[in-house]
């Protein structure tokens, strides 16, 4: 049995010892009252990373959960992203990190993304040297991106910019984006796996289910979140019932074998297993 636990965490690429816990709930569609209960199960059943976003509109919620809680801010890794639709530039930017940190409560952000690429390259660059700035100032301790493809890292790269330390993307059996984990793999960027849990859409005669059948007291939900850590990735399980959160952080009692994994990893459909919006190829 590998030596995962809930209190695992990945080194990030900051330059700083900075680390991020393996295991994190997704708050995507989950309004502001919603989120704050959420997010108190969570910690509860012992997730530590929380991931949001201005788009998603809870981020007060999440900053209520974080005051009720009682726990300790640097014990916590808290994610947010930018709207990249909405911001215009560099000062909308920094004025978006604000308001964000506004929304929380909070001093800082463990870690702020740029949601998507979707604002083409000019303002994509803007974002990302507004990130940087507030990264300097202390007000973001790492700086990530989401929905990112190649093309976005090489905009990056011709313009003598940092690579980010984390991508996310959606990031599953069925839509393995094998392309961009390589070159995240290759530059030690996180990889963070939004709907690991494949919105339930499992088909009850492939690997995944044969599999969780074959284990006691395990479904194919605690399969999926297995899966996604045992390759090295962030997953993001989103629910709002207390019980599914703790039910989906109960994924240590367990390991896939070799086999199991590489019958799994054989499961890929490419853009045509994706469940939703998956903008990485966005010009």
């Amino acid at each position: 049995m590998s030596n995962l636990t809930i209190n695992s965490t990945l080194k990030l690429a900051t330059g700083r010892c900075y680390t991020i816990p393996r295991l994190c709930l997704g708050t995507f569609q989950l309004p502001n009252d919603v989120c704050t209960s959420a997010c108190l199960a969570a910690f509860e059943a012992g997730y530590r990373n929380i991931d949001s976003a201005t788009f998603y509109e809870n981020e007060s919620g999440l900053g209520k959960a974080i005051k009720q809680s009682g726990l300790k801010r640097e014990d916590l890794f808290i994610t947010s992203k930018i709207n990249s639709v909405k911001v215009d530039g560099y000062d909308s930017t920094l004025k978006a990190v604000d308001t964000s940190l506004r929304e929380t409560g909070l001093d800082y952000f463990d870690l702020y993304q740029v949601h998507d690429g979707v604002s083409g390259k000019e303002r994509r660059l803007e974002m990302w040297k507004a990130l940087i700035e507030k990264q300097k100032e202390g007000k973001i301790r790492t700086i990530g991106v989401a929905n990112f493809g190649l093309h976005h890292f090489k905009d990056l790269q011709d313009a003598g910019l940092p690579l980010p330390a984390v991508n996310q993307v959606e990031l599953h059996p069925y839509c393995q984006q094998r392309e961009i984990v390589n070159f995240c793999e290759k530059n030690g960027i996180v990889i963070q796996a939004y709907t690991p849990l494949i919105r339930g859409k499992v088909d009850p005669d492939d690997a995944i289910s044969k599999i969780a059948a074959s284990k006691e007291n395990v479904d194919i939900f605690q399969v999926l979140v297995r899966w996604s850590l045992q390759k090295g990735y962030i997953p993001l399980p989103r629910s709002q019932k207390a019980e599914r959160i703790r039910h989906n952080a109960n994924v240590y009692h367990f390991e896939l074998s070799e086999e199991e994994m590489a019958a799994i990893d054989a499961l890929d459909k490419g853009d045509k297993g994706a469940q939703l919006w998956n903008p990485t190829s966005a010009p």
